[in-house]
């Protein structure tokens, strides 16, 4: 890999991890719906509102994910997540087809841990990058590194960790002013209602986020460029008002975006330990090095 090969496949990796932590659906953090003016909305809007409070009540849960990124990669995950005190939790992510596979695979694997913790995460990739990192298998990726790379889009990924939640899709959809209740169905067994809608990327990033004026100019340019526009979203609600599932699809220039998450066991108990210094790799400082990733050479550019 040439240096800058080295630093787009970290960047890569950092990206993915950390989005299916706060999951891949972008995040609108505003909890206030519009006004649409239109009686049959109040429902939807009143169920979602509940729905929204009793899932960040409850803390914690199980999580399972499916995800596919255009070309890019395809990808299933599991394991439990927590947001009482910042998104903390363990997931195991095993790449199924596409160019991030092919790169894990040359990694040493296709499947990889994500830890992730209030101020970085961390992901355990195969032997061969140990080989190469004298005997170390983690890559942290600290949120503030993280925020001076790849313009405005570093600062929301940032953002978003440090400030997320599992069910953004419930806020996706209060904020779009697009919602509609769309029937009863039972999801693994729950009774659910079902809520969808379409909301615009970029309006919902801005109104979501806490990133200044300058940053959001450059991350709705970086979105136009990637040809993100809309986001179809659904999610299903059971009777606790708890989301059990959700749903988001898009159109990238890149290929259609798409992720399917569940979640169960609301509650559980979820603690996740700070990987040992000397078996961890910071990926700001692999960026400087020579030889790390398979044929890697020269300096991050």
């Amino acid at each position: 890999m040439t240096s800058t090969t080295v630093r787009r496949t970290t960047l890569c990796l950092a990206a993915v991890t950390a989005l299916t932590g706060a999951s891949a659906c972008t995040s609108g953090g505003s909890s206030a719906a519009r006004d649409t003016g239109g009686a049959a909305h109040a429902v939807p809007v009143a169920a979602l509102r509940s729905a929204m409070r009793s899932t960040d009540r409850a803390d914690s849960a199980r999580v399972e994910l499916t995800t596919t990124f255009g070309t890019m990669m395809s990808m299933k995950a599991g394991g439990t997540l927590a947001w009482g005190h910042g998104l903390t939790g363990s997931l195991t992510l095993i790449y199924t087809g596409g160019t991030m596979a092919d790169t894990m695979r040359r990694l040493g694997s296709t499947s990889m841990e994500a830890r992730y913790l209030p101020d970085a995460y961390y992901a355990r990739l195969g032997e061969q990058f140990a080989r190469r990192t004298g005997g170390r298998h983690w890559l942290r990726y600290g949120y503030t590194d993280l925020a001076g790379l790849g313009g405005g889009s570093g600062a929301f990924l940032q953002d978003q960790m440090q400030n997320s939640t599992p069910n953004q899709s419930v806020k996706l959809l209060l904020a779009s002013g697009d919602v509609r209740r769309l029937g009863r169905e039972t999801v693994r067994g729950a009774r659910t209602t079902h809520y969808g809608g379409t909301v615009r990327v970029a309006d919902l990033a801005a109104r979501g986020s806490h990133l200044p004026a300058d940053q959001l100019a450059r991350l709705r340019k970086q979105l136009t460029a990637a040809g993100v526009g809309s986001e179809r979203v659904d999610i299903w609600v059971d009777d606790h008002d708890l989301l059990v599932k959700q749903t988001c699809a898009a159109q990238m220039a890149m290929g259609g975006m798409s992720q399917t998450a569940y979640y169960s066991g609301y509650g559980v108990r979820t603690s996740v330990a700070r990987p040992p210094a000397g078996d961890t790799e910071d990926f700001k400082e692999l960026l400087t090095k020579k030889g790390v990733l398979p044929g890697g050479s020269g300096t991050a550019s």
